[in-house]
């Protein structure tokens, strides 16, 4: 499958981070050496711990620091000189470079464990002369051929995937080819902390679909929103698209994973819509930043619905579940208890809420959009076999601590020392 058509050049600007942030950069004018390093100062608001905080800075910033700097002669390092992995995002792979200001490249990323009450952090971005080494892979997505045209990603905490059109095409006579017309999104549970994606689909259907030590696929999805999946809303009924058209993917790993996913034209009530997904997985966390972009024409607004799937096990399990609505967060989880095979938890956090609706596959939480401007939300789940959170009341407060977080996010302050 061919990506979708974008512009070759394209910036991850502060509107599509995960974590907003304020960059002052305080570089002398008219120096005329380059610096030795280029410091970053982090700070934020919060007395609660901020475990992979993900920090941020355009490539342009750190050349001005440290010009001809390479992405694999550099090192990041914290306060006591530990050595921190870091990414470069790429956002031109076809520019010429002949000066080495490194144009093709879009931001430097790294991330840093912020202790409870801790709220300051200062590193340092070098010149090395050595090779830096090759980082462990904590995000990761791919175009999966290999199951007709599967789309999935993951982090270190869990995975996720989707499906195209050739899932939805009809099956052809005496091929037992599932078809599936689904634009939700799934949920893979994992016990490592490694890529299990290519893993599990060499494995096969039915071995991924029973814990063998590296976790399950236990999640329903069918025709329902699964854990996040959108939909045009009515006030009666969900308009949904067919499953995604094509892909792009714009970072991939170590530290970060950004891609979109481009969904073809839709009616709902007899207005024609778009939507571009964009997905922001970051190591450690076990939320993924979403921004939906609608396209229509007509009304000014539509009201989005974004779902979780009413019977989100598999059969056997009888589950007994524990919805929840939080207008405070604003949120929707459910706690799954299951017979067999633990508890789970699911989430979607939507800064900009309107309210909550139900129909016969999906619990929804609702907000307004116009066409052309973003949407952004997180989606979220956890395995209590994989994670410390073995109760509704542990999922909840972790989903009420990052609706926190992603409220107040960190201030970087980037400043070059001769």
């Amino acid at each position: 499958m061919k990506s979708i058509a974008m512009k070759q050049t394209l910036h991850l600007s502060l509107r599509h981070q995960i974590l907003p942030l304020v960059l002052l950069s305080l570089f002398g004018a008219g120096t005329a050496h380059a610096a030795d390093k280029l410091t970053i100062q982090v700070s934020h608001d919060l007395e609660a711990a901020r475990p992979s905080e993900t920090i941020t800075l355009p490539w342009s910033e750190v050349n001005k620091a440290l010009p001809g700097a390479l992405i694999q002669r550099i090192a990041v390092k914290d306060a006591k000189g530990k050595v921190l992995a870091h990414q470069v995002t790429n956002v031109a792979p076809l520019s010429k470079d002949p000066k080495g200001e490194g144009i093709a490249y879009g931001e430097l990323i790294f991330q840093y464990d912020f202790a409870p009450g801790e709220k300051q952090a200062v590193f340092s971005v070098e010149k090395i002369d050595t090779l830096i080494p090759v980082f462990e892979t904590k995000a990761f997505a791919r175009y999966i051929p290999e199951r007709l045209d599967d789309f999935a990603w993951e982090n270190d905490k869990i995975g996720h995937r989707t499906y195209g059109p050739a899932l939805e095409a009809p099956a052809p006579a005496g091929s037992n080819k599932e078809v599936l017309r689904s634009s939700g999104l799934d949920i893979w549970f994992k016990r490592v902390s490694y890529p299990i994606v290519d893993r599990w689909y060499n494995k096969g259907h039915d071995h991924y679909h029973k814990d063998e030590g590296e976790g399950m696929d236990m999640y329903n999805v069918g025709r329902s929103r699964g854990c996040g999946g959108t939909g045009i809303w009515d006030g009666q009924t969900l308009y949904t698209s067919a499953n995604y058209a094509t892909w792009k993917i714009i970072a991939n790993g170590p530290i970060r994973t950004v891609f979109e996913l481009n969904y073809d034209n839709w009616d709902a009530a007899g207005v024609k819509v778009s939507e571009v997904k964009r997905f922001t997985v970051d190591a450690g966390h076990l939320f993924d930043q979403m921004e939906s972009t609608f396209t229509f024409s007509g009304p000014a607004q539509l009201k989005v619905a974004l779902g979780l799937n009413k019977t989100p096990t598999d059969k056997g399990q009888n589950p007994v579940i524990k919805l929840s609505k939080n207008q405070a967060t604003p949120s929707i989880t459910q706690w799954v208890d299951q017979a067999s095979n633990g508890s789970i938890g699911t989430a979607i956090i939507l800064p900009t809420a309107e309210g909550y609706a139900e129909d016969k596959l999906n619990d929804m939480i609702l907000a307004n959009v116009s066409s052309g401007k973003p949407l952004r939300y997180y989606i979220g789940a956890a395995w209590e076999r994989a994670s410390p959170y073995n109760s509704n009341e542990k999922w909840q407060a972790y989903v009420k601590a990052h609706a926190e977080r992603m409220q107040h996010p960190v201030k970087i302050v980037a400043v070059s020392k001769p």
